[in-house]
This record gives structure tokens, sequence and C-alpha cells, in this order.
């Protein structure tokens, strides 16, 4: 129970740090780390908060799913993050955290798949958690092969 309070707070924590850096008319607000700026951490962190819910709702009996689907969810922001410390783009580190990203978020995108087959989710939250890691792969795909 201590672990799920633990993963709520961090996703809320990320959610209000990434919306309170950036004020309403979208401009940088003191403080704002490069990654924040970075719409596929965006994308991943909007992501977090379509998870989590679906997470919080599994029936008993199907927590290794839940909890793989936190524990991917909330990788893909953290490697994003610690990718965009690397250096440039073309640093062979960030491309390898960037790779881990995108592997966590296909990873998710799996899961939600096998939620809808168990039919624990509903279609449309399945269609929005997919359609956002749609992008958020399609970034790390292009920003991974930038990184070459």
């Amino acid at each position: 129970m201590k672990r799920k309070v633990v993963d709520v707070v961090v996703a809320v924590a990320v959610a209000v740090a990434v919306a309170e850096a950036t004020s309403p008319s979208g401009r940088r607000k003191l403080g704002m780390f490069g990654f924040q700026k970075l719409d596929v951490y965006r994308c991943a962190v909007m992501f977090l908060g379509v998870a989590s819910p679906l997470a919080e709702r599994m029936p008993r009996g199907h927590s290794a799913l839940a909890d793989q689907l936190r524990r991917a969810a909330l990788s893909v922001p953290l490697n994003i993050a610690e990718g965009s410390g690397k250096g440039t783009m073309e640093d062979r580190e960030a491309r390898r955290f960037y790779a881990i990203a995108r592997g966590s978020a296909l990873e998710c995108a799996a899961i939600v798949d096998a939620l809808q087959a168990l039919r624990l989710v509903l279609g449309d939250e399945a269609d929005r958690a997919q359609e956002l890691l749609e992008r958020i792969v399609s970034m790390l795909t292009k920003m991974a092969r930038a990184a070459e």
C-alpha cells in the first residue's frame, strides 16, 4: 500500500512541477529545467496521469500487471529527463536513455492492449493512452535517430 501511495505522490509531483513551470501564456518561468520544455516529456507526464488511475483500479489478482504499468509509465519521463541531461543530441549516452524511454513506452502500449483484452479498461481510456504513447514513441524514435 505504501508503494502505491509513493507512486501516486511522485506522479502528482511531476505533473504539478510541469504545470507550474509554464505560465498560462506558455512562457518559461524561472527554474524550469531543459527537459521540462520538451514536448515528449510533457506527453510522458500526461500519460503517467492516465496510467496511474488505470493501475489503481486493477482488480485483485492483477497486481503484477498494475505494478508493471506503474514502473514502465514512470520510467518514460525519468529516462527522458536523464537523457536530456547528458549533453548534446549527438551524445551516445543520451541516445541510450531515449531508447530506454521508448522501450518503456512500448511496454506500456502492450500493457494497455492486455488490459483491453482482459476487459479491465474502457475503450475511451485505452484510446487516450494509446494516442499519447504513439506520440511519445514517435518523438523518442526521432530523438534517438538524431543522436546517431
